[in-house]
């Protein structure tokens, strides 16, 4: 137990251990909201620099603490502490290294972006100690670390309760209110934040597709790619990515002529978390081709010389690559605006999958998501902040049950308005050979969604042939099996004796 002179001592409102670029960030806006903290690194040059950054900005009611014990007992009680470290081991390390000197009734906060059920396996783990956990997603990268972050927290209730009068004076501030809400219980916090980062996955695909398709098969220049994404900034489309994908084809090559985007080796990376969201919605059964698409899509630009080899190929035996794609007689305008119809068509698709995924989480964990609240929290702070999601939220507002996003009035409304456009894009960019694996999921998780009847049929009849599965009927209930091949053999017997 803590001394009273420590007790004494214990000035801060919160603890932040972990003080790399998001760390700092998240601790300087604390600060900053007029909540003093203290924070703490195992390299003490980070406590150092933090330390300066908060006498820089003002005087920040930060406190730098060198030894664990020390940073505990200057917490005051009940204490909470996020810590923000690489997901996996370093979490359990610095769990280890704090829980020493806590208490019963303190609680442990992971603002990384952990695989779920590694938290909820950490609440067990600490509870028998009396300690509370939350697992709470940040999104919005370094920016919004320091001016706003969305904020998905889920665990302990009661810890909640705790921070969050801190937790809503630090998130990104919207039109209804602060971007944070409590989740749910167990890992809730970190599934949200997991399908938050897929849906972006295929944000951020749609976008390279609407590119590609703009500059190879429209022609169009940087500069007029940066005045095209600027102006669906102000309309529909408005978003975070739009915003920063017009000032990415802006900005000068440094080292040469053009623009910098130009130089940039087409390979992408990734931290796990689009990956995840996938394997997920495979475990759930719940169609996110979108989202797939988009993770193929990474997968594929990372075999670069593969790519580069398999060019040369293509071209020695007749296929004339991205010079297929300049195609005379284009008309600038009407492909602009039809690329901002498809593109606006396909984000439906991606929201929907992303939040069916949730919803199906939900449900088999028992968390009671609240998909419009989520959407809500998402308008501001986040990578995928956008003024659509405004639209989300009031759709599950309408119908908290809604079995798909595409099937809600106004949205199904849009996709049909928009659905010539999108096909336009895609039969354009096949023919092109311009590839769209991102628009064109899309446009078939739209078209079998809303068939009544799908050649699943002939699947099932398959199966049970070579399988003996069974099929239900449409015209009868109860499950059937029929002998196939033997029938078959029969039929053509029977149809050559006729001749």
């Amino acid at each position: 137990m803590e001394s009273a002179a420590a007790a004494a001592a214990a000035i801060s409102r919160i603890g932040l251990a972990g003080l790399a670029v998001m760390g700092q960030n998240l601790a300087l806006n604390i600060a900053e909201k007029g909540f003093p903290i203290s924070v703490y690194n195992r390299t003490a040059s980070r406590v150092d620099d933090t330390l300066h950054r908060a006498r820089e900005e003002g005087g920040l009611p930060l406190t730098g603490h060198y030894d664990p014990r020390d940073f505990v007992l200057s917490i005051r009680r009940p204490r909470s502490i996020i810590i923000l470290v690489k997901a996996g081991s370093p979490v359990d390390q610095t769990i280890a290294t704090l829980a020493r000197f806590l208490e019963p009734g303190d609680c442990i906060i992971d603002g990384g972006n952990e695989w779920y059920e590694n938290t909820e396996r950490r609440i067990a783990e600490v509870s028998a100690s009396g300690l509370l956990y939350i697992g709470m997603g940040v999104s919005g990268g370094e920016d919004g670390a320091r001016n706003g972050p969305s904020l998905m927290p889920g665990g302990s209730f009661q810890a909640y309760g705790n921070i969050q009068d801190v937790l809503a004076k630090v998130a990104a501030q919207v039109d209804d209110g602060p971007c944070v809400t409590y989740i749910g219980e167990g890992g809730s916090g970190n599934f949200v934040k997991m399908v938050h980062n897929g849906i972006e996955y295929g944000d951020m695909q749609l976008i390279a597709e609407a590119y590609d398709v703009l500059k190879n098969v429209g022609g169009l220049s940087n500069a007029e790619l940066a005045a095209t994404f600027a102006d669906w900034n102000r309309g529909e489309l408005e978003s975070f990515l739009i915003e920063i994908t017009a000032d990415i084809f802006g900005v000068r090559d440094e080292f040469g002529e053009g623009e910098l985007v130009d130089k940039i080796l087409d390979k992408t990376g990734m931290k796990g978390t689009g990956k995840w969201t996938v394997q997920q919605a495979a475990e759930l059964s719940i169609a996110a081709p979108t989202i797939a698409a988009s993770l193929d899509s990474r997968y594929l630009s990372g075999l670069k010389e593969e790519r580069e080899e398999a060019d040369r190929v293509f071209k020695e035996v007749g296929v004339l690559g991205e010079a297929l794609g300049r195609k005379r007689g284009i008309d600038k305008k009407a492909l602009v605006d039809d690329v901002r119809q498809a593109l606006y068509a396909s984000k439906i698709c991606s929201y929907a999958q992303g939040m069916n995924l949730l919803r199906a989480k939900s449900t088999e964990k028992g968390w009671n998501l609240n998909l419009g609240e989520l959407a809500r929290i998402w308008k501001g702070g986040c990578i995928i902040r956008a003024v659509f999601l405004d639209r989300i939220k009031k759709a599950y507002e309408r119908n908290p049950r809604l079995a798909n996003l595409m099937v809600d009035p106004e949205f199904a409304r849009e996709m049909v308005q928009r659905q010539a456009a999108w096909r336009r894009v895609v039969g354009l960019a096949i023919e092109a050979g311009i590839s769209t694996p991102g628009m064109s999921a899309s446009l078939a998780y739209f078209d079998t969604y809303r068939r009544a009847r799908l050649p699943a049929n002939l699947v099932q009849a398959q199966r049970d042939l070579f399988g003996a599965h069974t099929y239900e009927r449409v015209d009868r209930p109860g499950s059937f099996h029929t002998e196939w091949t033997k029938l078959a053999r029969e039929s053509k017997a029977g149809a050559g004796s006729l001749n």
